[in-house]
């Protein structure tokens, strides 16, 4: 396929994510980034180079939504940490294409009134919006469905989702709940209660295109504790503290699981009891069934054995490799279902 001219993007928030897809922006000839948007008024005014850590690209971040909407773009990448629809249909009615990666992801009940914003505004400026990202978004939906391609026989599908703080500081960890007793923590979780309906939108989407009805979702989380205080270079974890944590919500059809997804945050193994199931940094999907298959998808490990937790890059990712399609793709909300296979473009080049 040749490229006529490139796709005109504008990122919208400048935080881990925005900048790994500056960095690709400013390298794909199939893109051509017109403007990048910043919440931060530090950054107003900075080359967007400058903040996504590569040479200057000669474009200036700014703040200004007006500018930004008056502006023929085909597509705007958004990914700031909370979300914002009532900005998301402004830009779709300005006739630009919205890949969100804080979604929503799929039409579930819980967020019919959102979706039917998305569609409204889609509908007023001849727009598509998709929802992207790694996980909602790709590994635990579109990911686990392609497989079953493979199988004659589904009984259950484990996710497993695995970070290794202590392997990948964070600086989110106090945030997170670790070093707050078990008690402190189950009163008031680090994840927010409604987590499980935010992810039920992926499992909803697997459920019922394995032809079954999503009757339920529950939830639980098991934790760890620490056997002895645990340094991760910008603090402690004392000893009898939580260094372990696992968020289980289990997908139910007809009576019984069908997809269970596990959460688990970690300070390393060797001083954490009891252990979690969740192994190094990544993704695991266990397929339960005929035949039985297991997936792992991780980052290579480094010369000392750790292995990086590539979920903020994938996140990135995820969304940007379809907005070509998506620009191309007729107006309205485009799950994973509307869009079909995506093609990814510009990524072989010098």
């Amino acid at each position: 396929m040749t490229l006529k001219k490139p796709y005109r993007v504008v990122q919208w928030a400048t935080g881990k994510v925005g900048r790994v897809a500056i960095r690709h922006f400013a390298t794909n000839p199939v893109y051509e980034l017109a403007a990048v948007y910043v919440t931060n008024p530090k950054k107003v005014g900075k080359d967007a180079g400058e903040l996504a850590g590569i040479p200057p690209i000669g474009l200036l971040a700014t703040n200004d939504v007006d500018a930004i909407l008056a502006m023929e773009v085909d597509c705007v990448h958004f990914s700031p940490l909370e979300q914002d629809i009532a900005t998301v249909c402004r830009l779709l009615r300005s006739g630009k294409n919205v890949v969100s990666v804080i979604g929503p992801w799929n039409r579930t009940e819980r967020y019919r009134e959102e979706i039917e914003q998305l569609e409204a505004a889609c509908r007023d400026g001849g727009t598509s919006f998709h929802g992207g990202g790694i996980h909602p978004g790709f590994i635990g939906d579109l990911v686990p469905l392609t497989l079953t391609r493979l199988m004659n026989r589904v009984d259950c599908i484990h996710l497993t989702e695995t970070i290794d703080h202590l392997a990948n500081p964070s600086k989110w960890v106090e945030y997170m709940g670790f070093g707050r007793t078990p008690e402190e923590l189950r009163k008031n979780p680090s994840r927010p209660p409604d987590a499980h309906y935010i992810f039920s939108q992926s499992m909803e989407m697997l459920v019922e295109a394995l032809g079954k009805k999503l009757e339920n979702v529950t939830a639980e989380i098991k934790l760890s504790t620490a056997k002895r205080d645990i340094d991760y270079g910008s603090g402690v974890v004392r000893a009898g503290t939580v260094a372990g944590q696992e968020y289980v919500w289990t997908a139910w059809a007809d009576g019984k699981p069908l997809v269970v997804y596990h959460c688990c945050w970690k300070m390393g193994d060797e001083d954490v009891e009891p252990k979690l199931e969740g192994g190094v940094s990544g993704y695991r999907i266990v397929f339960e069934g005929d035949p039985p298959m297991e997936l792992t998808l991780t980052g290579l490990a480094e010369r000392n054995g750790d292995r990086m937790f590539l979920a903020i890059p994938w996140t990135a990712m995820a969304g940007v490799t379809a907005i070509p399609d998506v620009c191309d793709a007729p107006p309205g909300v485009i799950t994973h279902f509307d869009l079909g296979v995506v093609r990814p473009r510009g990524l072989v080049r010098h």
